[in-house]
């Protein structure tokens, strides 16, 4: 069936997306001053995620307990939570998801995240800051959790951006369709690409999932012809083996522009607390400088455009 243009156009602006957040003036996902939107679900599990409030595509509540000024306002709109001796108790088991609580919160104790939006609403909140972009190269980063899950939001999306003339980036793990790629390859700019290891064993041990789609979209994607910046998340003890079979691969790789080595952080230890998930971040320190300053080298060897973050 052939849409006319009117009902295409409403079907865009019924088309919604569920996201976790928006963060403005970001720096590293991507040139230049950025807008970041993190679109919630992936097909990932990767032990050491930083965003967990990502990984599950059905909406979640956040609770952080420090924040709480015990206000009871939450206690009036939902009987998941109550006051005990006048100290705010969130019952998760009675928890239906609704929303509610955060909308009259007054600690910012309380987050939803999987909120759905439309383009239409989405568009403005990006536009606002263009002037920045333009200065420094910048612009709009689509990001997750995964956002080529949610592929055809996504390129209504990117044609209204590049409508407008903003510098587009798809950030993404490549556990997706070939056809979510291809739909969005003629309004992205760059791609942002995950390479967390090279051997399928170590990538189903740290993800859940084989990499050998991961690594075949990638040279699809290549064969088109669009630029290409690779993060590498180190992560010692789990991937810190990889970095000569990576290089080796991406060395192959012609539209590749950069290459980035991420040290692993345990930061997001609470996060997986406040949305009662099992933190599954591995125990195991930072990588040293030096560590990471070998994981650069081996891939410089392969002559890659290593920049440091």
């Amino acid at each position: 069936m052939i849409l006319s243009s009117k009902q295409n156009i409403l079907r865009c602006k019924a088309m919604k997306a569920k996201i976790i957040d928006i963060k403005r003036f970001a720096v590293h996902d991507g040139d230049g001053i950025r807008t970041t939107v993190f679109f919630k679900g992936c097909p990932l599990k990767c032990e050491w995620c930083h965003n967990p409030e990502g990984i599950s595509f059905v909406p979640q509540i956040e609770y952080i307990e420090k924040k709480c000024i015990n206000c009871g306002e939450c206690v009036r709109v939902c009987e998941a939570h109550f006051l005990n001796n006048g100290k705010h108790v969130f019952d998760r088991a009675k928890c239906v998801v609704c929303e509610k609580c955060e909308n009259v919160c007054l600690g910012k104790a309380l987050k939803y995240y999987g909120k759905e939006i439309t383009v239409e609403e989405l568009l403005p909140v990006l536009l606002e800051d263009k002037d920045f972009y333009d200065c420094s190269n910048g612009g709009v980063t689509l990001s997750g959790g995964e956002c080529l899950c949610q592929a055809d939001f996504c390129l209504e999306l990117l044609k209204q951006l590049k409508a407008a003339d903003i510098h587009t980036a798809v950030d993404t793990c490549g556990y997706v369709s070939r056809e979510s790629i291809y739909k969005v390859v003629p309004y992205t700019d760059v791609f942002l690409y995950d390479i967390k290891a090279f051997d399928e064993k170590t990538h189903i041990k740290c993800t859940g999932k084989s990499n050998k789609i991961i690594l075949e979209n990638l040279k699809y994607i290549d064969s088109l012809n669009k630029k290409i910046e690779v993060r590498i998340p180190f992560v010692p003890t789990m991937n810190d083996n990889q970095m000569s079979e990576i290089g080796n691969f991406l060395r192959d790789i012609k539209n590749l522009t950069k290459v980035k080595v991420l040290p692993y952080h345990n930061y997001a230890g609470s996060k997986y607390i406040a949305v009662a998930m099992e933190n599954t971040m591995p125990k195991v320190e930072p990588p040293t400088t030096e560590q990471i300053r070998q994981a650069e080298d081996i891939l410089k060897s392969y002559g890659l455009n290593i920049v440091s973050r």
